[in-house]
């Protein structure tokens, strides 16, 4: 049965996080140690113990969730002899966790995939200022409606000026999320419930991911990514922007810079990655939302999350 590891983006922090593997693992808390020494924060102090409020800081969540997942990661080669190039056939990341995905693969280390993160989620905070852009969550919404809606949601009706709306994650199951200027946002919102769509309701983010308007935000990842050190994956990663397996380390780098405007193309990564022959999907990290997403969108694969000890026994005894 092939195996397809994915890692979780931003939303699934908790306070607490990591707390239970630091205590019983040693190759767990030497990951923290790194992450906490690279950015010169006590992030690990953060994940363990909160508060909720300053760990779901972009500048925040973004390389703490990373942390998290290689941290399981590390328990699992550690403690299981567990080799992620003879056992996992594709990795893919959610957001933010295309870098944890790759991190995994060995295309980054972890300081420098701290450090990538933490110039992201600063870069992704300062593109736009406070409350002048949002996100909204479609929920019984399909992708092709979803992008008529934000055509419809972008005009201005007083104006007939366009603003930015566009369709930010495709995560399936009919969830889509919208992301762009507040105003087309709430419009959007508007357009959906006259569209007949379930439910539609603003996010609670500090800034509007994935759409145009983070273009600043590429521009500074593009000038990172150029200075960082990259090697080709040990298995390929499927990019969210193409929901298609990359491996070399310069188109890698490309599709990191695209991302940050591109959509989250999840629904598609993961039918990929199914389509690709893969049955088993392990979400190494904080939480359980994309297995739960998993469920809906490939109900007859294998999906689960591994992030705790208990999981990470579990599973070890499961090969």
């Amino acid at each position: 049965m092939a195996l397809a590891f994915t890692f979780p983006g931003q939303g699934s922090q908790a306070p607490g996080m990591g707390r239970d593997l630091a205590a019983a693992f040693p190759a767990a808390r030497e990951v923290f140690e790194e992450v906490d020494e690279t950015l010169k924060q006590k992030l690990s102090k953060l994940m363990f113990e909160g508060p909720a409020e300053e760990l779901t800081l972009t500048a925040n969540a973004q390389p703490a969730l990373m942390a998290m997942s290689l941290a399981v990661l590390r328990v699992l080669e550690r403690e299981g002899g567990f080799a992620l190039k003879d056992r996992v056939a594709l990795v893919a990341g959610h957001s933010l966790g295309e870098y944890a995905a790759l991190a995994a693969a060995g295309t980054f280390d972890v300081p420098t995939a701290a450090r990538l993160l933490r110039l992201r989620g600063e870069a992704m905070q300062k593109a736009t200022p406070p409350g002048t852009g949002a996100m909204a969550a479609l929920l019984g919404a399909e992708l092709d409606q979803a992008r008529e809606i934000c055509a419809a949601a972008a005009i201005d009706p007083e104006t007939g000026k366009k603003d930015v709306v566009e369709v930010a994650n495709d995560n399936g199951g009919g969830q889509i999320v919208v992301s762009g200027a507040a105003a087309a946002v709430d419009r959007a919102i508007e357009k959906a419930k006259e569209a007949g769509v379930k439910r539609a309701m603003k996010l609670p983010v500090s800034a509007p991911f994935h759409c145009a308007l983070m273009a600043p935000a590429a521009d500074a990842m593009a000038e990172a990514l150029e200075r960082a050190t990259m090697r080709a994956p040990a298995v390929p990663v499927v990019a969210n922007v193409t929901a298609a397996k990359a491996t070399d380390p310069v188109e890698i780098r490309d599709l990191l810079v695209k991302q940050v405007t591109g959509t989250v193309r999840w629904r598609e990564c993961i039918l990929a990655m199914g389509a690709m022959g893969c049955e088993r999907f392990v979400e190494i990290g904080s939480g359980k939302v994309l297995t739960g997403l998993m469920k809906r969108l490939m109900p007859d694969a294998k999906a689960e999350a591994v992030g705790t000890p208990a999981d990470i026994e579990a599973f070890l005894k499961s090969l």
